[in-house]
């Protein structure tokens, strides 16, 4: 028990060194020390709600089928026009937009994983921390119920040692 403390430290921010093991277990058992993360939400800038919604519309779906649509439209326009097209065959301009799109495409992404990768690791924090005071609580439950077999153990035996005819009725049964 006395080596959970420093853990506990961790999790629980008032402890202090006077505290009984009871106390801190009390404490312990008291304390929330989950956090949901729906509640943190409200917390995401601007900038930081927009890199998440462009990044989960790039990987969708709808962005290959639309973006590809886009594409295939570009150049049959442009074939169909010929002389008169705004970006004849090879296609430069589209290119150009091309290369403007995956330079900023990218860093959004990145920061979206980012943010995700800041989400896992609160999230693993968090189940640290309640795993953590589940077990602290279970060995102590362990503990208590041991105590509580070790001393029923003992009330037999004195409950056996008081009895005489227990003990006449022990005997006969074991073999000589």
């Amino acid at each position: 028990m006395k080596e959970n403390r420093k853990l506990l430290k961790e999790v629980l921010k008032d402890i202090r060194r006077d505290m009984t093991d009871e106390e801190v277990l009390a404490l312990l058992a008291d304390s929330r020390v989950s956090v949901n993360p729906s509640e943190e939400k409200g917390k995401d800038t601007l900038g930081q709600r927009a890199a998440d919604a462009i990044a989960r519309f790039a990987g969708s779906w709808a962005f290959i089928f639309s973006f590809t649509g886009g594409l295939v439209l570009w150049m049959v326009v442009n074939a169909v026009l010929a002389s008169r097209a705004f970006d004849p065959y090879p296609f430069i301009l589209l290119n150009l937009v091309l290369s403007c799109v995956a330079a900023i495409q990218a860093p959004l992404i990145m920061m979206s994983q980012n943010r995700q990768e800041e989400k896992d690791r609160r999230r693993a924090e968090n189940d640290y921390k309640v795993n953590l005071k589940t077990e602290i609580m279970i060995e102590d439950l362990y503990d208590k119920v041991n105590a509580i077999l070790a001393r029923q153990t003992a009330l037999e035996k004195q409950l056996l040692a008081q009895c005489p005819e227990n003990n006449e009725a022990k005997a006969k049964n074991e073999p000589a």
